[in-house]
């Protein structure tokens, strides 16, 4: 071990041999905590964020899609078959197109009727948000008798009718674009399967079935209401879109999921840029506790630093000596932190301690995504910050005039 790194080791003082050194311990200690806490709060934060991030954008594509296709004037699309095909052809970037057709509707069971939102879909895929978050039964749409199809709807919506799976419940849906009779078209549904998503705006409303059923309920005949594309790559879903206009002109409309979604996203970005500044200046604050237990510890050893001296030392070994001090407290104090932080995470994702209300967040628990980028850059700009923290004090105690040093010591 080299002369500078054993003298630093031995200035931290981590054994009691005496009160005035069982004090440099303690302070040490807390420096050390210092940098543990902000760099465990940053990289929670920061893990916290990209939850949020990736749960709504995996949620909301399940509900919904890349891009969404339909006119100006929601006026029913017919012969989508053909569309389909031409978006498929004229855009290779396209992974798939699904017709939907969508209305307002009542459902009632019993005596409880409440107001949906009647999704008639063509195929479900496997990223399907009806798929991914089934928890009772399956997914079958298919034709039962005259009147009578399979559904899916959401667990709140099941709960606030008070019904159970497999029940019968009827449909009233308003009339499309064909006005055949003044009351509304009944049908009934049996319901195939349950999803929780947690996001209240569709567990709470949707009702999800075939497109025959759909078309039937509302009048539509052979037209739909629009198309949900999914492409390669969603961060390319802008220009695609504006792709998909181009091909097929007015009166079509192609929108995105992001411009859908606007006020989700935005929030998300809204968060993400103050929290680095703020948790950063915990790390900060982390880093001038350094300057101060080095400037300690540069007192407490003062008359060690000038028998150093006196013994052939250098000005650069003592500067060398107390930047190594201040680069052990920040390894110590970052590797603890990625553990506390790595700890807290883990346990949050598989114990989920921390409920949130899904009707303001979109999801019951605080959701987690860890990224080893956040660790490593976070890590990296807390021990540059910590070795500039130590710079100050090492620079002083290089300065110590030996004799004096330790004559007062």
């Amino acid at each position: 071990m080299k002369f500078t790194s054993f003298t630093a080791i031995r200035f931290l003082q981590f054994q009691k041999s005496s009160r005035s050194q069982s004090f440099i311990s303690f302070v040490t200690l807390i420096a050390i905590t210092g940098v543990m806490l902000g760099v465990a709060s940053l990289i929670i934060a920061l893990t916290i964020l990209g939850g949020f991030e990736k749960e709504l954008k995996e949620k909301v594509i399940g509900f919904a899609t890349h891009i969404q296709v339909t006119t100006y004037t929601n006026q029913p699309i017919k012969y989508y078959q053909n569309i389909e095909e031409k978006l498929k052809k004229e855009i290779p970037q396209i992974r798939s197109v699904s017709a939907y057709v969508a209305k307002e509707g009542m459902i009632n069971y019993g005596d409880v009727t409440e107001g949906i939102i009647i999704k008639g879909m063509e195929q479900v895929s496997v990223e399907s948000g009806v798929k991914k978050y089934l928890v009772q039964g399956n997914i079958n749409f298919e034709k039962i008798d005259d009147r009578l199809y399979g559904c899916v709807i959401g667990k709140k919506l099941l709960n606030t009718l008070g019904a159970q799976l497999n029940d019968t419940v009827f449909v009233f849906g308003l009339q499309g674009h064909i006005q055949t009779s003044i009351a509304p078209n009944v049908i009934a549904f049996v319901i195939r399967g349950v999803y929780e998503s947690g996001m209240a705006e569709y567990d709470d409303i949707y009702l999800f079935a075939g497109i025959p059923s759909v078309q039937q309920l509302i009048n539509f005949e052979e037209a739909v209401t629009g198309f949900e594309v999914m492409v390669e790559n969603v961060d390319h879903s802008p220009e695609i879109s504006k792709s998909i206009m181009d091909v097929l002109g007015y009166p079509f409309n192609a929108r995105t999921l992001f411009q859908l979604y606007r006020n989700l996203f935005t929030w998300i970005e809204l968060q993400k840029q103050p929290i680095p500044l703020i948790l950063g200046l915990i790390i900060a604050v982390a880093a001038v506790n350094i300057i101060g237990t080095l400037l300690m510890l540069v007192l407490e050893k003062r008359k060690q630093v000038g028998i150093l001296r006196s013994l052939g030392a250098s000005a650069g070994d003592i500067k060398r000596i107390f930047l190594m001090n201040g680069t052990i407290i920040a390894i110590v104090g970052i590797i603890l932190g990625n553990v506390f932080a790595f700890s807290v995470c883990w346990l949050q994702l598989e114990y989920q301690f921390f409920s949130l209300p899904s009707t303001i967040y979109f999801m019951k628990t605080v959701p987690i995504y860890f990224e080893i980028e956040n660790f490593a850059i976070v890590s990296l700009i807390s021990f540059v910050l910590c070795i500039i923290a130590a710079y100050i004090p090492a620079r002083l105690a290089s300065k110590l005039d030996p004799i004096k040093a330790i004559r007062l010591g």
